[in-house]
């Protein structure tokens, strides 16, 4: 009975295999060797292990067991992660906090918007629109940009905007949204256009009152509909006109905007000016005239 007992004893007290021990003998080694003084001492690594608790411990062994260093297990508070480590992956922008501060205290020149902006919290397609920064208005830069983006420092945080509507120079006042005036040039639109193509003449015939012609109706399209009209005008005046017409979209009632070969679209809005294909023409490619789509 004593053998018979013994055996089955025997089986409950097993030994363990050499291989299930070795991760554990390697974490005690690998403590052994750095001094449960220091492991007490560090609050990053005493801290990781009560966090985690046994899967710390466990994940110790792992890495032991694959011959990595215990310290190795531990991440680094500081080190960027996250949308931070993605940004400066894709844009080459450090986001992290340290970089953003330091951009921040940096910061020393400032700007004027020719246009409202739309500010987003960082440059990547992710980013939480969270208003809107009017045209007209003088803001700090920090230098940093993206192809699509530029940083700017908002109440001491750093936000970004749409690059290429920032100038040193104070815009006309007529670009940066005032829509008040009368048209006092002669030039009219006919009687069947839309009330909203009747108020984009009105407001851009007050203040660009140099431009006298106009085109509305023709047989294709939202001209034919009464719903479009073309500005004919170039240049750096075209650009100002069709960034006026951008800056008071909803209240002259615009669905979209094109110019030099870009267009601007209140659905889009927040993507700013888009590049369109080569149509062919000057004219086509809208160089010499500002197209207006009204609702």
């Amino acid at each position: 009975m004593a053998d018979h007992r013994h055996k089955r004893e025997t089986n409950a007290r097993r030994l363990p295999k050499a291989h299930v021990l070795a991760a554990p003998i390697a974490v005690v080694a690998t403590m052994s060797t750095v001094g449960l003084g220091l492991l007490a001492a560090s609050p990053e690594v005493r801290d990781s292990f009560v966090a985690a608790g046994a899967s710390s411990i466990s994940n110790a062994s792992e890495a032991a067991s694959a011959g990595t260093p215990e310290r190795d297990v531990v991440i680094s508070r500081s080190a960027p992660r996250g949308d931070a480590t993605r940004l400066q992956r894709e844009f080459g922008v450090d986001m992290s906090k340290a970089a953003v501060t330091q951009a921040i205290r940096k910061a020393d020149t400032k700007l004027w918007t020719t246009v409202d902006l739309n500010i987003w919290t960082s440059p990547g397609k992710q980013a939480e629109n969270i208003g809107l920064l009017k045209a007209g208005e003088k803001i700090l830069i920090t230098g940093r940009k993206t192809p699509e983006r530029v940083e700017v420092v908002m109440d001491g945080k750093s936000r970004w905007v749409t690059v290429g509507y920032l100038s040193e120079e104070k815009p006309d006042p007529a670009v940066s949204g005032d829509v008040g005036g009368t048209c006092t040039n002669g030039s009219t639109v006919p009687s069947g256009v839309s009330p909203n193509i009747a108020k984009v003449h009105e407001a851009v015939c007050a203040n660009f009152p140099e431009i006298t012609s106009y085109g509305t109706f023709r047989g294709d399209g939202e001209h034919s509909q009464g719903l479009a009209v073309d500005i004919m005008v170039s240049g750096d005046r075209g650009q100002q006109v069709a960034d006026f017409v951008r800056a008071n979209a909803s209240e002259l009632g615009v669905s979209y905007v094109i110019f030099s070969q870009q267009i601007w679209s209140v659905e889009r809005g927040s993507e700013g000016w888009r590049g369109m294909e080569d149509r062919g023409s000057t004219t086509a490619n809208h160089y010499d005239h500002v197209h207006v789509t009204t609702y």
